[in-house]
């Protein structure tokens, strides 16, 4: 990683364009919100050293798919009963 910029997160959301293009050159961009470190834009072979070739986290990638049947088949079903639990007096 070469230089490292600083933007506060309205100023990061106007020049994004620059920001995007500043990684590609291999800038690191540290994006703040209210003066401390909220998110980081960074090229992408940065973050391929860290994650291997995906880009993802390896464990991350693990639990692809372990959450499936967690809401039940109708997921919108299981949605709609819980949110009549609110309109139930108690």
């Amino acid at each position: 990683m070469s230089s490292t910029a600083r933007y506060g997160l309205e100023q990061a959301r106007i020049h994004l364009p620059t920001i995007v293009a500043n990684a590609h050159l291999g800038q690191v961009s540290i994006i703040t919100r209210h003066g401390r470190p909220y998110a980081a834009v960074i090229p992408v072979e940065d973050l391929q050293k860290v994650h291997g070739s995906s880009g993802a986290p390896s464990a991350l990638l693990a639990l692809s798919g372990s959450g499936r049947g967690l809401w039940g088949a109708d997921v919108g079903q299981t949605i709609d009963s819980l949110r009549d639990e609110w309109d139930q007096p108690a």
